[in-house]
C-alpha cells in the first residue's frame, strides 16, 4: 500500500514589523546656483542601499533625496536642486535571521522644505517602513493510493492557489518627446516629473507583457529667451515584454511596479536644434505569479481488513476570491494658499495618494486616505512668476469583495487614474481627480491534509466486539463513509446490502451492516 503524493507550493508571511523615522537637514544652495526666493515644489525618494537581516533584527541603510524646485530671486525665473539625507535604522523583527530576504515598503509620510535664508534650506521628512518575512514552504500531500489489500479512501478537492514564481526585475522604457512649433529650443532643462498610469501586467508563455502610459512634464529655460522659464508636457503610451521563465498563460499575476533610475536627456532634432527631451525610466517590479488548481487530495482512509490510521498535517490553504479592481473620484472646489499671488494661468498639476487607513470591513476594503495636489500656475500680478499652492483632498472608498473574512489576505496597489484641475477664479480650483485601486484577495482556509498512513494488524478484541450483523439506525449527521469506517465494511457492500442507488442517507434510516468479505 502506497501513497501518491504532490507538492503544494504556499507562501505565507511568516514576519512583520514597521518602524517610522523622522529625517532632518539643513542644506546649502551650492555655489552655481541663484538664490531662492520662492518655494514652488519638492518632491522625496527613498533609495535603499542595504536591507540586512541579522538574528531578530533587520539593518536598514540608505538616502533619502530630495529634488527642490524654487523661485530665484530674477524675476520669472526657477531653479532647481537636491538635498541628500543619509539614514541607517536598526529594526527589530521577530524571526529572521542571517541571510532571509526582507520585503520592504515605504513610504515617505510627509514631507516638508522651508527657505531659511536665500541660501539655505530646511529639509524634513517623516518616513515609514513596513518589513515582511515571505517563506516559501513546499507541502507534500496524498492525491491517490495503490494497493492491493481492501481498502476504502475518499478525496476531496481544494481550490487551490499556488504561488509559481517570485523574483525582483527591472523594464526598461526609452521616450522621445519632440517640443512643439512655437515652444523655444531647450537651453537647459530645470525640472521634470515622470510617472506612470493605466499599468497592466499580462501573463503569457515564458513572458510578461506591460502596457501603459507615460507622463512627462518639463520646466526648461529657452535658448535666447532667458526672462522667463517654459514648460512642455506630453503623455505617450508605451508597451513591452518581460522575460520570465517559467511564465504561463492564464497565471495571475501580482506585480508591483515602482519609478526607480530615470535619466533625462536634450537632444538635437533632424535640423540640429535642441528640441527633443529624451526620457529613459527604469521601472523596479517585485514578481509574484499565482496558479489556481483544483486540487483533488485524500481526505480520509479505512481499512477492511487491516487498522489504517491517516496521519496528517495542519496546513493554510490560499484560495483566490477576488482578483479585481475599483475607482473612486473625487471632486472638490479648493482656494489657493497664497491669496496675495492670485492666478493667472495653470501650468501643472501632480497628485500624490496617501492611504492612512485600509482595513476589512463586511464584504469589501475600506480604504481611508488623502491626495494632495500641487498646482503650478503664472501669477497674475504682472511679474510673469511661476507660484504654487497645495490642497489636500480627503477620501474615503470601498472595494467591493463578497465573503471577504477578517482571515483573508489582501494587497492593495493604487493610482491616480486621471487628475483634472481648472481654474474658476483667481483664487479657487476645481479639482477633479479619479483614483484607481487594484485588489488581490486569498481566502485562506486550515486545512488537515494526509501526508502519511499507518497501517497495522487488525485489533481482533476491538474487532470481537462488533456485531457480525447490526441495523444501524442513522443519526444527525452521519454519512454511509462514516457507518462503513465504523464497522469495517466497504462502502459499495453497504450500498448492496441496502439496495442503495447514492451514498446519500438520512437521519432516521435504519442501515443494515454485515460483516464479511465484499
Amino acid at each position: 500500500m502506497e501513497l501518491v503524493k504532490k507538492k503544494i507550493h504556499m507562501d505565507r508571511i511568516s514576519s512583520r514589523a514597521g518602524t517610522q523615522t523622522v529625517l532632518e537637514e539643513d542644506v546649502n544652495i551650492s555655489d552655481n546656483k541663484p538664490d531662492a526666493s520662492y518655494l514652488l515644489n519638492s518632491k522625496g525618494e527613498i533609495i535603499m542601499e542595504e536591507i540586512r537581516a541579522g538574528e531578530n533584527v533587520v539593518n536598514l541603510r540608505g538616502r533619502l533625496v530630495v529634488s527642490i524646485l524654487y523661485l530665484t530671486d530674477m524675476e520669472g525665473t526657477c531653479a532647481s536642486m537636491e538635498a541628500v539625507i543619509p539614514f541607517e535604522e536598526r529594526v527589530n523583527m521577530e524571526g529572521v535571521s542571517g541571510g532571509d530576504i526582507i520585503l520592504t515598503d515605504w513610504t515617505i509620510e510627509d514631507l516638508t522644505v522651508g527657505l531659511i535664508n536665500s541660501r539655505k534650506l530646511s529639509v524634513q521628512a517623516v518616513v515609514s517602513f513596513g518589513l515582511e518575512l515571505e517563506e516559501h514552504m513546499e507541502q507534500d500531500t496524498a492525491v491517490d493510493l495503490y494497493h492491493d489489500e481492501p481498502v476504502e479512501y475518499r478525496k476531496r478537492v481544494y481550490p487551490v492557489v499556488q504561488l509559481v514564481l517570485q523574483k525582483k526585475d527591472i523594464f526598461r522604457l526609452k521616450e522621445e518627446m519632440e517640443l512643439t512649433g512655437n515652444l523655444p529650443n531647450v537651453f537647459q532643462t530645470i525640472w521634470h516629473h515622470i510617472t506612470f498610469d493605466h499599468v497592466e501586467f499580462k501573463a503569457l508563455e515564458e513572458k510578461i507583457s506591460i502596457q501603459g502610459e507615460m507622463k512627462a512634464f518639463f520646466l526648461y529655460e529657452g535658448e535666447g529667451d532667458n526672462d522667463r522659464t517654459l514648460w512642455y508636457e506630453n503623455t505617450v503610451p508605451f508597451s513591452g515584454i518581460i522575460e520570465c521563465h517559467g511564465c504561463r498563460e492564464n497565471m495571475i499575476p501580482d506585480i508591483r511596479y515602482s519609478l526607480g533610475q530615470c535619466n533625462v536627456e536634450v537632444r538635437q532634432d533632424f535640423d540640429g536644434e535642441e528640441r527633443v527631451f529624451c526620457v529613459e525610466p527604469v521601472l523596479d517590479l517585485e514578481i509574484h505569479l499565482y496558479e489556481e488548481e483544483n486540487m483533488e487530495v485524500l481526505s480520509d482512509i479505512y481499512g477492511v481488513d487491516k487498522e489504517i490510521e491517516a496521519l496528517t498535517t495542519e496546513v493554510q490553504l490560499k484560495s483566490l476570491l477576488l482578483s479585481g479592481s475599483g475607482k473612486c473620484k473625487i471632486a472638490e472646489h479648493a482656494k489657493i494658499q497664497n491669496g496675495q499671488m492670485p492666478m493667472y494661468q495653470l501650468i501643472h498639476s501632480e497628485g500624490d495618494i496617501q492611504i492612512e487607513e485600509q482595513a476589512i470591513v463586511e464584504n469589501g476594503i475600506a480604504i481611508t486616505g488623502t491626495v494632495v495636489v500641487t498646482t503650478l500656475y503664472l501669477c497674475s500680478n504682472g511679474s510673469k512668476s511661476i507660484y504654487s499652492t497645495k490642497n489636500v483632498l480627503p477620501f474615503q472608498y470601498v472595494i467591493e469583495a463578497e465573503n471577504i473574512t477578517p482571515t483573508s489576505i489582501f494587497k492593495l496597489h493604487y493610482s491616480i487614474e486621471q487628475l483634472t484641475v481648472t481654474m474658476l477664479d483667481g483664487a479657487e480650483l476645481d479639482v477633479k481627480a479619479a483614483l484607481q485601486f487594484k485588489v488581490i484577495v486569498f481566502a485562506v482556509q486550515k486545512s488537515n491534509l494526509i501526508t502519511d498512513i499507518k497501517v497495522e494488524d487488525l485489533d481482533l478484541n476491538k474487532l470481537s466486539e462488533l456485531p457480525g450483523m447490526v441495523i444501524y439506525i442513522v443519526g444527525q449527521g452521519d454519512t454511509l463513509w462514516d457507518i462503513g469506517k465504523r464497522y469495517y465494511v466497504p462502502i459499495a457492500q453497504l450500498k448492496e446490502v441496502n439496495e442503495l442507488t447514492s451514498e446519500e442517507v438520512n437521519a432516521g434510516d435504519k442501515i443494515l451492516v454485515v460483516k464479511g468479505s465484499v
